[in-house]
């Protein structure tokens, strides 16, 4: 199987949003990176099924609360941008102050 850059970093970054996924179900605290993985990786999705960029702005924030997060870790993340694939083509969707 041929896969470009893109490709690889977007399975890297489900593969990591998996792992989040199963902590978080476990009742572990997640991490920077695992935090990042899984509102991207939600952000991502949502841009699949055909939601809006607006509303990916919206609901990007409330995919992880303080309590599922080691302590720091919101004030580390003060927005995250992701290209996504909508249905009309790539677009950039910024979440700011995804953990609250």
């Amino acid at each position: 199987m041929e896969l470009t850059p893109r490709e690889k970093d977007k399975l890297l970054l489900f593969t990591a949003a998996l792992v989040a996924e199963r902590r978080l179900a476990r009742g572990v605290t997640l991490n920077y990176p695992e935090s990042v993985a899984l509102i991207s990786a939600f952000i991502m999705e949502g841009a699949r099924d055909g939601q809006t960029v607006a509303e990916l702005m919206e609901a990007g924030r409330h995919v992880l609360t303080r309590a599922q997060v080691m302590e720091g870790v919101p004030e580390m993340i003060p927005d995250i941008q992701v290209e996504a694939t909508f249905p009309d083509g790539s677009k950039l969707v910024t979440v700011h102050n995804p953990i609250v």
